[in-house]
């Protein structure tokens, strides 16, 4: 997998074969905000959010042709 040193911005990842695996935001070298996930045949397989570096939200899952098959909420961040 090829992913970009990328510390605030959009980041892309990308599959040896330079096919997009994944794109986001980075917040601090973090991950952070919506993110996107793709198989290597391109077809979309997930999407989510982030707030620096913790899962949170709704997350949903999704076959080959695109169907919705799997929801998962995250709690928000813990204050400190």
């Amino acid at each position: 997998m090829n992913e970009e040193l990328v510390v605030d911005g959009e980041r892309v990842d990308r599959y040896a074969n330079g096919t997009v695996k994944a794109v986001g935001h980075m917040r601090d070298g973090q991950l952070d905000g919506a993110w996107r996930w793709y198989r290597i045949d391109g077809s979309l397989m997930r999407t989510g959010q982030f707030d620096l570096g913790v899962q949170v939200g709704q997350w949903q899952t999704f076959d080959r042709t695109g169907r919705l098959v799997k929801t998962t909420t995250f709690k928000p961040r813990p204050v400190a």
